[in-house]
């Protein structure tokens, strides 16, 4: 019996043991069962009975494994209602994360170990998850920099749906040259001679940005299942047991799914996946979604991996690209062929999510719903919603509920919304997404990050952005009453987000009968001071039963992971989300703080090698972060 100390409670003879207890806790359920729940029991991956310790020791038998949570907090798993889970396991291994990174100078140090370490015809690549805003310098590395870091090897750094930046190696490797045109909505910036500097621009499309990256060298199939198995241990690590696909560009069905497919065959997934289609080709939206009607319907699968409809694009014309940095794209006429993809989809009992980021493209989507609910032909009964939403008006809110619709927020304005707020003003950032009045409508609202290519996967930055209404910057966006409390903002990462898949019934809360998904934590999410909020972790993670993650007191009881192959991978070295640090003794706070006067000391000369002086209240942002 691989225990944890049991605190008095002893095996018992009985019929029908419990496989797992977890005692000695705070369990916040997520209903209105009385506070004073301490212990769960899990039999055949659900929950058989939640209640105080002693009321446990009946289901307890010889085979019981007996986990003491040591008086930590335990809540539901939680659910990402948007995240691009599948495309973010293929290249997992590959990426250096700058997420939690807290300086330019340190991410640099760590680009410039992996190049060392990276083989020749290999990438560098840093994908998402961060933003010039969380370092001290507050700026994106220069070309120079890259340059400097990795003379040899191709660097290729995304950031957020603005901008890349490539050292010199990698425009060879990528084929820029002065004679590749501009593509499409996107821009190569180019000196004097028309040579490519190594900085890309979306303008406003993120086209040029993943085409880009996507030259870069892929795994091997059984490599992209070793690496998708990391990136699931990654996200259980902060107590994730679910997420909602939201699919993507480059992310092609059935070819790109199958990493998913095998483990969800062999047993193997550690994160419940409800997934979506979304038509890759201009032009041939509606041929895609006409042949996926006919072999797959929602719903199939089960209860680790299913499918959820379509979306989050059905036509590539009614995208509206979120580049905060630049204007609103003016759509062009697409309402023909947006409402043949909706009637097909509904008449065949297909539920869609749909990315809108302004106001202006949900008021043109909803009209195309009006037009089909007045011939009776919308919703059908489907689930359907809008993601991000940011500039949504309440005309609009009023015209979603009224068509039974939903929505997904994301803390993409954490990472953005200093952009947001040079382009559109403060005023107008304060309710950019405007969650409150979402709430105060009844609707559904589920949370997510919109990771790995914006936001990063950690989810308490997205819990800590909902209650605190920060940013990774440390500014505050929304006051007060724009903000939610916490339990409203876990309900919204665990319910809402079962209920964006139909598995309210089974899913979100800890009762019996539901999946036994939960979450042991760090600090206590419900008293640990605000700014703390980011930093939680989870020590033990449970889907189905299983213990999925264990570190601190619970560390060797999860299940082995195979090595992280290539040996070379970032993640070998650095791991995924660079976790502050916990509280440190004297010596290293006063290491801290040599580091911390260094990385101020180097950006103060690299602002006078440039005759841009120390910046006015040590605030103002270098040139070339106002991209």
């Amino acid at each position: 019996m691989a225990t944890m100390p049991v605190g008095g409670l002893p095996p018992h003879d009985t019929d029908r043991p419990a496989d797992l207890v977890v005692h000695n806790a705070k369990v916040h359920t997520g209903t209105a069962l009385p506070a004073a729940v301490s212990a769960v029991a899990v039999r055949d991956g659900r929950i058989a009975a939640v209640g105080h310790d002693a009321e446990m020791a009946p289901l307890i038998g010889p085979g019981t494994r007996v986990v003491d949570a040591v008086g930590r907090r335990v809540v539901p798993g939680l659910n990402d209602s948007h995240l691009h889970v599948i495309r973010g396991g293929l290249n997992y291994v590959l990426e250096l994360r700058w997420d939690g990174v807290r300086s330019l100078r340190r991410a640099l140090a760590m680009l410039r170990e992996q190049a060392a370490r990276t083989p020749k015809g290999q990438w560098v690549r840093v994908v998402g998850g961060w933003s010039a805003d969380q370092f001290a310098e507050r700026r994106l590395p220069t070309v120079a920099e890259l340059n400097e870091a990795a003379p040899d090897t191709p660097v290729f750094v995304l950031h957020l749906y603005q901008s890349a930046v490539m050292n010199r190696a990698a425009l060879a490797a990528a084929g820029y040259t002065r004679d590749t045109p501009d593509p499409r909505g996107g821009q190569i910036v180019r000196g004097h001679g028309g040579e490519p500097t190594g900085m890309l621009l979306a303008a406003p499309s993120a086209l040029i940005l993943y085409s880009t990256l996507a030259k870069a060298p892929v795994l091997d199939e059984a490599d992209r299942i070793t690496s998708t198995q990391h990136f699931l241990r990654e996200l259980n690590r902060f107590g994730l047991t679910s997420a909602i696909d939201a699919a993507g560009g480059f992310q092609n069905f059935p070819d790109n799914y199958g990493t998913v497919i095998e483990l969800a065959r062999t047993g193997r997934l550690s994160l419940r996946i409800a997934y979506h289609l979304f038509p890759q080709t201009a032009g041939q939206e509606i041929a895609d979604l006409t042949r996926w009607i006919g072999t797959v319907r929602p719903g199939d699968g089960d209860e680790w991996l299913r499918l959820n409809g379509a979306g989050e694009n059905l036509t590539w014309s009614a995208a509206d690209f979120e580049n905060f940095s630049e204007p609103r794209p003016e759509l062009g006429a697409y309402e023909g062929e947006f409402e043949q993809a909706v009637r097909l989809l509904t008449e065949h009992g297909w539920g869609f999510r749909l990315h809108a980021t302004y106001d202006e493209t949900i008021r043109r989507d909803l009209a195309v719903f009006e037009k089909l609910a007045a011939d009776g032909l919308f919703p059908a009964g489907n689930r359907w919603l809008f993601d991000h939403a940011e500039t949504v008006s309440p005309d609009s809110l009023d015209r979603i509920a009224a068509l039974g619709g939903a929505l997904s927020v994301q803390n993409r304005m954490s990472f953005q919304g200093e952009a947001f707020i040079r382009r559109y003003g403060a005023a107008a950032a304060l309710q950019a997404p405007p969650i409150r009045a979402m709430l105060d409508r009844g609707l559904t609202v589920g949370a997510g990050t919109d990771a790995t290519r914006v936001s990063s996967y950690n989810p308490w930055l997205a819990l800590s952005w909902l209650v605190s209404g920060r940013m990774v910057s440390g500014r505050t966006l929304y006051p007060g009453a724009g903000r939610v409390d916490r339990r409203t903002a876990l309900e919204m990462y665990t319910v809402a987000g079962a209920r964006l898949t139909g598995e309210e019934d089974v899913k979100g809360v800890l009762l019996p009968g539901y999946y036994a998904d939960l979450t042991v934590l760090s600090d206590d999410y419900f008293t640990v001071p605000e700014p703390e909020i980011q930093h939680i972790e989870s020590l033990l993670t449970v889907v189905g039963g299983r213990i999925v993650y264990a570190a601190g007191e619970f560390e060797g009881l999860d299940e082995p992971l195979p090595p992280v192959v290539p040996l070379w991978s970032p993640v070998a070295r650095f791991g995924g989300y660079q976790a502050a640090l916990p509280a440190a003794g004297g010596v290293r706070q006063a290491e801290l703080l040599g580091e911390a006067a260094a990385e101020s000391a180097e950006h103060l000369r690299w602002r006078n090698a440039r005759d841009l002086g120390a910046p006015a209240g040590g605030a103002a942002p270098d040139p070339c972060f106002a991209l």
